[in-house]
């Protein structure tokens, strides 16, 4: 019996890592990885205070990231995995890149896509929530809190 390691808690806890880089470099700590055929293409952390860009989410730097490395802007046998469920922002780039898959840990109760609108995923797309989703949110709230202590 082969034993696939490869799990979606595997690679979650890589965005997880990635995670934790922003935080240390003071930004929001929203991590994710771009998985094709069970191997990384793409790593990617939140840089918005980093690049002064609101634009540049975790999602948005994994998405260009894991085009260049594919020579391709679609992305539809990738799965990528998000610490925090994408905002609307992330949630259309990653329509028009047509990902295979969206994995999020935490759900993001203010400003994830599924507060706002269902179906704006390409309609290929599979999305799975809450993986885990204690550790994702974790991060987050500990990361709010020391901010607030400043």
């Amino acid at each position: 019996m082969e034993l696939n390691i490869f799990t979606d808690e595997y690679f979650m806890k890589e965005a997880l890592r990635e995670a934790q880089k922003a935080a240390e470099e003071d930004e929001v700590p929203i991590g994710c990885v771009v998985v094709s055929n069970n191997r990384i293409i793409a790593r990617a952390h939140n840089l918005t205070e980093t690049l002064n860009d609101i634009t540049a989410h975790a999602e948005m730097q994994a998405i260009t990231s894991a085009s260049n490395y594919l020579g391709s802007k679609y992305l539809d046998e990738c799965t990528i995995y998000i610490t925090l469920e994408p905002c609307l922002m992330c949630a259309g780039a990653l329509r028009w890149a047509q990902i295979g898959r969206i994995v999020y840990g935490a759900p993001d109760k203010k400003y994830g896509f599924g507060r706002y609108i269902e179906n704006i995923t390409h309609p290929k797309t599979r999305v799975i929530g809450g993986v885990m989703q204690e550790e994702c949110s974790r991060i987050l709230s500990d990361f709010f809190k020391k901010k607030r202590m400043k």
